[in-house]
């Protein structure tokens, strides 16, 4: 029955070392309907639903499922009753075809035990053209788009026979036309019965398709209720209703001449039909923090990798490097001009995680290590020793495997990583994401004394307080372009969030 409450979490509290990411929340899907959920990052969100979906076993509170209480251990056993998360980082296998991601682990097998591809083949057509999605069970998920692949891994939720779909951040980098089929797609599920559950950063998506509303913040619930009761200023309020914590550590510097400028910055997606970075041009000073705010999808992070020099062949547009133009074709030209760039996932493209806290740290400098045409052990120690007991690493030793240390100390591996080589501008991609309190608290104190030093440090961050308490100025991004620009002064969440939110998307829904 339409309206009523298929899946409840009730008085959910869960916690990491350090965090309290979700405090005692009462979350009710209702038959379906499109729940929404938003909030900033670190709301606690997604948390939230890898409860529901058996990701996190471990919390207090109970999760009710059609009356029932459950709880599950696995994702498997959510999914064996009715619950399928879709994350948004898509779990799908590159290499497998589209049949067999769909059916993984539950291949229909013959007479024999022997994997039934005919009818794996035909189960997947059946799904895909309920879908209206022309895609080639054959096909390779690598040759899929984006957007596909998004719409394969909606095939196999409905595979596993779903009373509950999860879509965490469903539309972040998919085209409009395929933000559009998903919609249609997500209709007929709602008429199917099926309930939605929709992650989203873009308002104007909420106000479009759900139904219901949850409001969440620091790991709490603020608003809940019918869409058709919150206006975008209601909803926009309670996102970013609450105070900076008094673990930022900001001091005032004096901020000089110019250091580093980006002029008409352009990045091109890998078949070149699109602009991910559209023509962006900004500066930062000698001691400034310019900090770089946009939701996913706004084009942040590779802003930073196209300066970089990741993205040569499709990176166009002017640097200046203390008023002087300057080419990097590759990551080696960028550090032999004294940029250093801490990457937004430290374990895949931050670290090498086998390799030893020594060997991480010196890696940027082994050209300033050699003696007698080899490296030398003691220069290389002697580098390591200074940045760890500089950024308070805690290890057992400068040989301890980096993969073993907490992602707080980790992260201070790659900040250490580049500051051995004295850069003159830091690039800093989320710089504290998935890090404790504490860890965070140290970071921030960091990056206020390499701005003191003189450095420039370019920072992205999609935490609203973090990037409001640490930046001098700020600029704003959306869908690949420059939106706003705001001094510390005149800087506010909500102004932050205006301009960070498409203007294609800016609407206002009717109160009631």
């Amino acid at each position: 029955m339409e309206g009523s409450i298929i899946l409840e979490a009730r008085n959910i509290t869960k916690t990491f070392p350090g965090v309290v990411a979700v405090n005692n929340v009462t979350f009710r899907v209702y038959r379906g309907e499109v729940n929404a959920l938003v909030g900033e990052n670190g709301a606690g969100k997604s948390t939230l639903m890898k409860v529901l979906s058996g990701v996190y076993p471990d919390y207090e509170g109970k999760v009710i499922l059609e009356s029932k209480e459950v709880h599950f251990r696995t994702p498997k056993e959510a999914q064996d009753n009715g619950i399928a998360l879709i994350p948004q980082e898509l779990d799908l296998v590159p290499n497998l075809s589209v049949a067999e991601n769909v059916f993984l682990s539950r291949e229909p097998v013959d007479a024999f035990g022997f994997v039934n591809y005919k009818k794996m083949y035909e189960k997947t057509s059946e799904i895909l053209e309920r879908l209206g999605v022309p895609i080639d069970p054959r096909e390779k998920i690598e040759e899929l788009s984006t957007g596909q692949q998004q719409m394969v891994a909606i095939a196999k939720a409905l595979s596993l026979d779903s009373k509950v779909i999860i879509m965490d951040e469903p539309t972040s980098a998919i085209s409009q036309h395929e933000i559009e089929n998903l919609f249609k797609i997500i209709r007929i599920l709602k008429q199917e019965g099926k309930s939605i559950v929709y992650i989203s950063h873009k308002l104007d998506e909420i106000f479009e398709i759900a139904d219901r509303l949850t409001i969440m913040r620091d790991g709490k619930i603020v608003g809940e209720g019918l869409v058709k009761d919150f206006s975008y200023d209601d909803v926009v309020k309670l996102m970013v209703g609450r105070s900076i914590d008094k673990f930022f550590v900001k001091e005032k510097t004096e901020i000089s001449d110019e250091i580093f400028r980006v002029e008409d910055l352009c990045l091109w997606s890998a078949d070149r039909r699109r602009l991910i970075v559209d023509h962006v041009s900004f500066y930062v000073r000698h001691g400034e923090v310019l900090g770089i705010y946009g939701l996913m999808g706004a084009g942040r992070s590779e802003t930073l990798e196209a300066i970089f020099g990741v993205y040569p062949k499709r990176t166009t547009g002017k640097l200046f490097l203390e008023k002087k133009q300057i080419e990097i074709t590759s990551p080696q030209d960028a550090l032999r001009f004294g940029i250093g760039f801490v990457p937004e996932d430290r374990k895949l493209a931050g670290l090498i995680l086998q390799l030893a806290v020594v060997h991480n740290i010196s890696i940027t400098s082994l050209d300033k290590l050699v003696k007698l045409g080899m490296i030398s052990k003691k220069f290389e120690e002697n580098l390591a020793e200074e940045y760890v007991r500089r950024l308070n690493i805690r290890a057992t030793s400068l040989y301890q495997i980096v993969e073993n240390l907490s992602g707080g100390n980790q992260q201070k591996v790659v900040l250490a990583k580049w500051l051995a080589i004295r850069p003159k501008v830091l690039l800093l991609d989320e710089p504290t994401r998935g890090i404790d309190v504490n860890a965070k608290s140290e970071i921030y104190k960091l990056i206020s004394e390499l701005a003191k030093s003189g450095m420039g440090v370019i920072m992205v961050s999609s935490e609203l307080p973090e990037i409001l308490a640490m930046s001098d100025r700020i600029v704003v991004m959306s869908e690949g372009k420059k939106t706003g620009e705001f001094d510390r002064s005149e800087a506010t969440e909500e102004k932050l969030l205006r301009a960070a939110i498409p203007r294609s998307m800016r609407r206002i829904a009717p109160s009631v």
